[in-house]
């Protein structure tokens, strides 16, 4: 008997058996389904989602939208209305509640504002789009900014009714709230990655102020995902490149796993799995992430040895994605075929894995080839288990 999606990704969490490997294919720019479900033939973009065979529905905050749907002009002028984005169309950047400038129009995302990164220019074309509680940070010390540093609410109405709207379900694939842009990436940003670095060393009172009032947030809008019933929650922070984590081990103890640890003991207050999302190699900080409560990660890029990952940590840890999405828009279908099936075979053996691409698939991947992963999938899905 065939089982409800969201019961397959719940049971490869849960360690049980299933029939076949769940799996979740994503593209970077969502306002592009449309345009994609027209070339594979299909008939919009729940068709392709469908079509994917796609587990997981991704659901989000209301303050988090605009990073995954920058380039729908339609919703941000929605989210306008509502005070979630202030749109300066001449530069293409649209503003949010937290103080930062996302670039639209572009496929991959690019925050291009920040405002505690006291750059006066970008201060300049950004005042008319920005509320006083932060244009009044301006003229302060770097100190004086963050203490006077106000995080929006994240209990507004509004911010909550995506959350609450997918709640019970859709489809029948399992719904898990997003926390992309997360703590450390959301302070980074506001300052702007280079002066973050030089904050750590300089004052690195000043980062964790703001990463302790980006982690309340975060541990407010827990509580309301555990009240809603979610069952898998999601934390996002690009900690590493593909070469190496961002930070020595010490200064990641130092610096960012406290406010992780506080955030996902509260997730943990309500007994729900979390998922990390964080690119590049990470091998390094998993055993300190395991320990504070992490149950799954995404997207799993091949440089960090998926072999040592499956052998290491694969007791502890559920693993999404691993199929090398740099090479994709290189191979022919056939290396397609190819590259899946042994990433299915390393890291799907004996379950524990939920197959997925290494990142979004960016728009330079050939059709042919997302048909092949796909065709690969299905095939591979129930032979390794």
């Amino acid at each position: 008997m065939t089982i409800p999606k969201s019961e397959r990704v719940m049971r490869i969490f849960e360690r049980k058996d299933v029939d076949y490997l769940p799996s979740m294919i994503t593209f970077s720019d969502r306002a592009k389904y449309p345009k994609i479900s027209e070339a594979l033939g299909l008939d919009g973009s729940d068709a392709l989602e469908d079509y994917l065979q796609n587990h997981i529905f991704w659901t989000y905050a209301k303050d988090d939208v605009v990073f995954f749907y920058r380039n729908d002009s339609a919703l941000m002028a929605s989210l306008e209305a509502e005070k979630y984005v202030a749109w300066d169309h001449a530069r293409a950047t649209l503003y949010d509640r937290w103080g930062l400038g996302i670039l639209a129009g572009e496929e991959g995302l690019f925050c291009n504002y920040g405002c505690l990164a006291q750059n006066e220019t970008a201060n300049a074309n950004a005042r008319e789009y920005l509320p006083e509680r932060i244009t009044k940070l301006w003229d302060m010390p770097i100190e004086k900014a963050v203490d006077a540093y106000e995080a929006p609410d994240p209990l507004d109405p509004a911010n909550l009714e995506w959350l609450i709207r997918d709640k019970d379900g859709v489809g029948d694939m399992l719904v898990i709230p997003t926390g992309y842009m997360g703590i450390y990436e959301r302070a980074y940003t506001m300052f702007g990655f280079e002066n973050f670095m030089l904050q750590i060393a300089l004052t690195p009172y000043t980062v964790n102020t703001i990463m302790e009032k980006i982690t309340d947030y975060r541990i407010k809008l827990a509580k309301v995902k555990a009240e809603l019933g979610y069952k898998v929650v999601h934390h996002g922070d690009d900690v590493a490149t593909q070469l190496a984590g961002l930070f020595s081990i010490s200064m990641f103890r130092e610096m960012i796993l406290p406010h992780l640890k506080r955030l996902f003991a509260e997730y943990k207050k309500y007994d729900q799995y979390i998922m990390l999302h964080s690119c590049g190699r990470i091998i390094d900080y998993l055993p300190d992430l395991i320990d504070i409560g992490l149950d799954a990660w995404e997207p799993v890029q091949p440089c960090n040895d998926l072999r040592t990952l499956k052998r290491e940590f694969g007791k502890d840890l559920i693993f999404m994605g691993g199929i090398d999405t740099q090479q994709l828009p290189r191979l022919t279908p056939d290396k397609v075929r190819e590259m899946t099936k042994e990433v299915i075979s390393i890291l799907g053996k004996g379950g524990g894995y939920i197959i997925a691409p290494s990142q979004e698939i960016m728009s330079d991947v050939p059709l042919e080839n997302v048909v092949a992963l796909l065709e690969t999938v299905v095939e591979m899905r129930d032979k390794v288990l």
